[in-house]
């Protein structure tokens, strides 16, 4: 099959590598002319024979808003276009209804696996017309996992499902990352376990928290005892805030994920405001030791 494929990053770059390793025809474009397959979206349009299909995986928000917008003027009736980038659910209803208007129908695929995507397979969550995933079929079922189909791939509903469904995913993730996470420090700090790396790596058979997870944890750990090369500043890709927004517009207790995504903050700030408030009202209501303000962020003497 035929596919375009708009954005030749990390992801992309190791799907079309996946796609063409399973006798796809996929044409890139990228603005790295290095790895570009053409020179423009327009040049991408014009190899592509008709009908087409062109998925889409660059940044989400305005890129792939403008992305999606120029190829709604590029292609034409009967062709279809794929969302596979980490969009917010929301915008997919505007998207698809943009490109109706000239006939281009429309999907979102949530996409997970990451960079170890290209050797194992990536975990597929798609929304939109029945008709247009069967069509797409032939490039879904080369990108997922070895496999029963249901094991990697899934037709989650209407236009947006795909996406709140990667929504979920992330924000699962956010709270098993946190978890394992928490559990690594507290063994780090029991003076009774002297070898924290190889009770993770006990874990990774035969227990109820085996996961891939907690896999990649051993290997960070393999590769960086004590993981000194790194901080503990942690970004969000903005997953997780949708996730903790959608739980309070549900209704739905999401207190793991909410607390994961609040850490995350947490660990921006190297002299917390709010926890000078509580060290001061500790000291106001009872005269409770503070630590004075040093040299450093944290260091001083106790008062």
């Amino acid at each position: 099959m035929q596919l375009g494929l708009v954005g030749l990053g990390k992801m992309g770059f190791n799907m079309r590598e996946r796609l063409r390793a399973a006798g796809h025809d996929v044409i890139g474009y990228d603005r790295n002319p290095e790895i570009s397959d053409t020179e423009s979206l327009a040049d991408l349009a014009a190899k592509l024979d008709a009908p087409r299909v062109v998925w889409v995986m660059v940044p989400a928000g305005e890129p792939t808003r403008q992305t999606v917008a120029e190829l709604g003027e590029l292609l034409s009736d009967g062709d279809l276009v794929i969302d596979g980038g980490n969009s917010r659910f929301t915008d997919d209803t505007v998207n698809a209804d943009l490109l109706a208007k000239n006939g281009i129908g429309y999907l979102d695929c949530g996409v997970s696996g990451g960079v170890w995507g290209k050797d194992n397979g990536y975990g597929l969550m798609v929304g939109g017309a029945e008709a247009d995933v069967e069509r797409a079929m032939p490039i879904f079922d080369a990108l997922r996992p070895e496999g029963p189909r249901e094991e990697g791939f899934a037709h989650a509903g209407a236009v947006g499902a795909g996406h709140f469904a990667k929504m979920v995913h992330n924000g699962i993730e956010y709270g098993l990352m946190q978890a394992y996470a928490e559990g690594y420090e507290l063994l780090t700090a029991a003076e009774a376990v002297t070898d924290v790396p190889a009770v993770l790596k006990a874990w990774t058979r035969g227990t109820v928290v085996r996961s891939w997870l907690l896999d990649l944890l051993v290997k960070a750990l393999d590769e960086d005892p004590g993981l000194s090369e790194l901080t503990g500043y942690v970004e969000d890709s903005g997953e997780g805030r949708w996730t903790v927004e959608e739980a309070i517009n549900h209704a739905v207790p999401a207190p793991v994920i909410s607390a994961a995504l609040f850490a995350r903050f947490a660990s921006r700030q190297a002299d917390s405001p709010a926890m000078k408030a509580v060290s001061a009202l500790r000291n106001q209501f009872g005269g409770h030791a503070v630590h004075k303000a040093g040299p450093t962020s944290g260091a001083g003497e106790v008062k």
